[in-house]
């Protein structure tokens, strides 16, 4: 098949290699190097969608990623199926399949086009007004209605096959932009013995030098300049990777880059993912991003035919794809007049250029008339006409005041448009820089860098491919200069270009038809009209972000790439106030769209919540344990003996901890290291009681709160040495309390000389508790008296445990004599087992988690998460001894202070018996005062934790009451399905409240 707008020559495309590829069903040809969109304009396909909220036939509108209109959805079948993917960044290979969206029965025939005859009656925000009445209607109609119309693209049905991978880079030069002001910034950078990472979202390097046909850069053209500088990179060790978007600019210089591996290939190896989510922490970064060209608002600006100058001109010189048979160039900028004179010379017919300005005058407009071309000064394209393609524009002369003439009609399938070029300041912003607005350019450009960054060619408004260069590489001298010192020398490239031209407008283009029976598009993607920004300031919006949020323009994916400067224009107009003060909205990351594969990277299916098993799980496993997830951890349960449920097995074993001796595998506790030579310091400041004083050897129980007072975590802390505490926490709470020391730690406590290290996979934790713990251990312990008065309760030894390196804690959490062996996690199965096979002799029973929590709760013992809820001061769970009255500072004491906090009526944790010894309450019941309660009932409390003890033979209860202490002794009622239960309130601590049982 030959495509009818194929160029004869030229282009960077590779005529040896032809694809196939099928869109909406029909196949074509295209040739590598082909994006998606050029093969299409090849093939004289102009219609690729249809837009968002009125369904209007929609084309291609730029060459880039910054296109709002051409989204499709590419995959052969559901398991790699992406939606909403931009045409002209879509990399054609053979076989691509790509379809159409947001578009029934047809693409050519779509009923839903009847909302564009309804406009009148979609005002921008009128969902906000509309459906507002009944009220029940809003959950029943209004919002499913909404939902199924909201979206573009569908969502694909089956799971995504492709493999995505993460990784971490360090380097100390990131130059984001592959363009001539990147590439120059690289080779500057390059050689000085840093290393240099040069990343751009293309296939290949060059930006705009690949289609510049005329440019020469040191004697050479400009491609054959690109591949030469790449090459010398790549030499000089700079890791340069294309395909790779630069999507997020995070503080510390951390920059988000996904680099796209296999999109581009038919049959890519199985071994590569689909993408690779890189994290680039750089020392120095270089933005050389570019800027987008303006489009032009005037009425019916969004038919298929209707292009960017620039892109059209790309799709001419870089894929030989001619975008049209006739055309209309419409401008305000000199840089339309280039775009006209490469599409003449490609053979378009060049119809007219109508230039908005009264006098355009310059060389590129001179060498237009010179070759013939019709320019028509003080002249406005004021409508377009053709139903699926463009077929006819409307062009008018500006008169004295704006007025308007009489259109004249031009025929022609292409409208190529230009009003003038924003910088791209999107990664700036995302780095919290600080914006300018320059009143020549009219635009935004970078002003204060708040990162290690500096910016360079036309993304801070520097234009001409001589001054772009310069840019370019004194920016990449400046960033070695900030690492290693020196002066900053430009280089002096010898350019021979076009000059880049002069003008530009904003907003609205005049027209002289009714503004409310015209569309002239401003944000093409969310369908938003200049009247319907004109509609958001007549309603009283004067916030540029509150515009933006009333008619949407500037946000989803689009991120204001083409509509934010012509939106703050018309605004700027409509409130008679300059730019600068309508302000500018926020450019959220990503740039551009990224795949949820990306983010995720490896964590999907079983790696999404991975399953943490404890040194003994096997063990357990084969010992007929049933297990329950807590946490990321699979812990045993329980061990059902033949004929044991549940609760008699719980009952053996508790039995077995208050008589004999138990064992449990506590390595899901968390473990953190805290060293360095203000350790104590940092603990005085984290933890609510005193550590200063505490002697190498010895262990104490910790407690962590929030900042706002609240308890966040406990543990049991043993001081190593004088610089090293080996903290443990919950098991649930492991990472959120390394993470909120860390934070502490870089950010309130930098001063400190202190290291934090997870340790908590590194020890397995092997507890043995119950009267015979010490005879069953005595024989694996070697260096350590295990005497109580050498070694006591909450105490910590390094020493050798059957061989094997050992942090002994001598420690409980059933109020048993009791010791926790920390060993390597390698050795732990191996010491359980021993341990094990010693034990037998004594008694040994493997107790799991749910023996455990009741031997703690007859003790009285809380656990955070359970007894606390986020809500609970130390003194409300009865932990106020643990909180260091003669303290300066620690996290959450001024919020102790607080008078809420120390208010009467709050709730306390206490015991509580119910009246009936066989009636176990339900935990999470709440607590009324009296039996004959009303509804609504008054809550005072609930219930934390109740369990049936067989220790106490009878069940008991842990819960949190109002003013709990002061009701010890009188009754409550916990309203359950069976009935109002009474319970007495008690004393939490049932069982051994002397402690004498931890002496052994």
């Amino acid at each position: 098949m030959t495509a009818p707008f194929r160029l004869a020559s030229g282009g960077r495309i590779d005529r040896a290699r032809p694809l196939a590829f099928t869109f909406d069903g029909k196949r074509y040809e295209g040739f590598a190097g082909d994006t998606l969109a050029s093969a299409l304009i090849a093939n004289g396909v102009h219609l690729l969608g249809r837009s968002f909220k009125y369904h209007r036939p929609r084309g291609i509108l730029t060459a880039g990623v910054d296109e709002p209109n051409a989204l499709v959805g590419v995959g052969a079948d559901e398991a790699h199926y992406t939606p909403n993917l931009r045409a002209p960044a879509v990399e054609l290979h053979d076989g691509l399949v790509a379809e159409s969206q947001n578009r029934w029965p047809s693409l050519a025939f779509d009923v839903g086009a009847i909302n564009d005859r309804l406009g009148r009656f979609l005002p921008a925000g009128f969902y906000y007004k509309t459906f507002m009445w009944p009220r029940t209607f809003w959950t029943k109609v209004y919002e499913p209605k909404i939902r199924a119309a909201a979206g573009l693209g569908r969502a694909p049905t089956a799971a995504d096959a492709a493999r995505y991978t993460q990784v971490n880079d360090h380097v100390d030069v990131l130059v984001v932009g592959a363009g001539p002001a990147g590439l120059a910034a690289a080779l500057a950078a390059s050689g000085s013995g840093l290393s240099v990472m040069l990343v751009d979202e293309q296939p290949e390097c060059g930006g705009s030098l690949l289609h510049d046909l005329g440019a020469t850069i040191d004697g050479r053209p400009a491609a054959t300049w690109v591949a030469e500088t790449v090459a010398t990179l790549k030499a000089a060790g700079v890791e340069v990777l294309t395909r790779a978007t630069a999507f997020a600019y995070s503080p510390h210089n951390m920059i988000g880059v996904v680099e796209r591996l296999t999109d581009h290939l038919k049959d890519p190896d199985p071994r590569l993912p689909r993408e690779r989510m890189r994290h680039v922490r750089a020392r120095e970064v270089v933005l050389a991003t570019g800027s987008i060209e303006r489009p032009l608002v005037f009425p019916d600006n969004d038919r298929p035919g209707v292009m960017l100058a620039d892109a059209a001109r790309a799709y001419a010189n870089r894929w030989a794809a001619k975008p049209g048979r006739r055309a209309v160039i419409a401008t305000a900028h000199d840089g339309a007049y280039r775009a006209a004179l490469d599409l003449s010379a490609a053979g378009v017919e060049i119809a007219m250029i109508a230039d908005l300005r009264p006098n355009p005058a310059g060389p590129l407009v001179d060498a237009a008339r010179a070759a013939g071309l019709r320019v028509e000064a003080g002249a406005v394209v004021t409508g377009t006409r053709g139903r699926l393609r463009l077929g006819e524009v409307h062009v008018a002369r500006l008169g004295a005041g704006g007025a308007v003439s009489a259109p004249e009609p031009v025929a022609a399938d292409l409208l190529a448009m230009s009003g003038g070029w924003t910088p791209t300041v999107h990664l700036f912003s995302q780095s919290r820089g600080k914006l300018r607005f320059d009143d020549a350019l009219q635009a935004y450009v970078p002003g204060t860098s708040v990162e290690r960054e500096r910016s360079a060619g036309a993304c801070r408004g520097v234009y001409g491919l001589a001054a772009v260069l310069d840019d370019g590489y004194c920016a990449g001298a400046s960033a070695v200069s900030a690492i290693r010192g020196g002066a900053v020398l430009g280089k002096g490239f010898t350019v021979s270009a076009d000059a880049p031209g002069t003008g530009g407008t904003l907003g609205a283009l005049p027209h002289g038809r009714n503004p409310s029976s015209v569309k002239a598009f401003v944000d093409y993607q969310n369908d938003v009209t200049a009247k319907d920004v004109a509609l958001a300031t007549r309603e009283g919006l004067r916030s540029i972000e509150h515009v933006k949020r009333y008619t949407t323009t500037g946000m989803a994916t689009d991120q204001g790439k083409t509509s934010n400067m012509n939106a703050l224009g018309i605004v700027s107009e409509a409130l008679g106030l300059p730019i600068p003060t309508v302000g500018l909205t926020t450019f959220r990351p990503p740039y551009t769209p990224v795949t949820f594969g990306a983010f995720a990277g490896g964590s999907r299916g079983e790696l999404f919540d991975p399953v943490r098993r404890t040194p003994s799980h096997d063990w357990a496993a084969a010992a007929g344990a049933a297990f329950e997830p807590v946490g990321q951890w699979m812990r045993a349960w329980y061990f059902p003996k033949a004929g044991e449920d549940m609760h008699a097995a719980v009952d053996r074993e508790v039995k077995a901890i208050r008589t004999s001796v138990g064992l449990f595998d506590a390595s899901t506790l968390g473990k953190i290291e805290v060293v360095g030579p203000d350790a104590a310091a940092f603990m005085e400041l984290m933890y609510t009681n005193a550590w200063a004083k505490l002697g190498v050897g010895r262990c104490r129980y910790g407690v962590m709160l929030r900042e706002d007072g609240f308890v966040m975590d406990d543990g049991v802390v043993g001081r190593l040495a004088a610089d090293r505490f080996h903290v443990t926490t919950t098991t649930g709470g492991a990472p959120r309390v390394l993470q909120h020391m860390e934070d502490y730690l870089q950010t309130e406590f930098p001063h400190l000389d202190v290291w934090l290290t997870s340790t908590t996979e590194q020890w397995a934790v092997i507890a043995v508790q119950g009267p015979k713990a010490r005879e069953v251990i005595a024989p694996f312990v070697e260096g350590v008296d295990l005497g109580n008065e050498a070694f006591p309760h909450m105490s910590v030894r390094e020493c050798r445990f059957a061989g094997v390196p050992c942090r002994l804690f001598r420690v409980s959490f059933t109020g048993e004599l009791g010791y926790e062996i920390n060993v390597p996690a390698d050795y732990g199965r191996a010491v359980w087992e021993a341990v094990y096979e010693a034990g037998k002799a004594h008694g040994i029973t493997p107790y799991g988690t749910e023996a455990m929590h009741v031997a703690r709760a007859e003790k009285g013992y809380i656990i955070v998460g359970q007894e606390t809820d986020g809500t609970q001061t130390p003194d409300d769970v009865g932990l106020a001894w643990a909180v260091g009255k003669n303290k300066p500072d620690f996290v959450g004491k001024r919020a102790l202070a607080r008078p809420a906090m120390v208010a009467a009526g709050r709730k306390q944790m206490v015991g509580l018996l119910t009246k009936d010894p066989a009636v176990v309450l339900e935990e999470g019941a709440q607590i009324v005062a009296t039996r004959d309660y009303e509804i609504p009932a008054k809550m005072i409390g609930h219930v934390t934790s109740s369990y049936r003890s067989a220790t106490l033979g009878r069940s008991i209860a842990i819960a949190v009451v109002k003013a709990g202490r002061s009701k010890i002794g009188e009754s409550v009622f916990v309203p359950m399905p069976d009935g109002v239960i009474e319970a007495t309130v008690v004393d939490p601590v049932f069982y051994d409240k002397e402690g004498k049982r931890l002496d052994g």
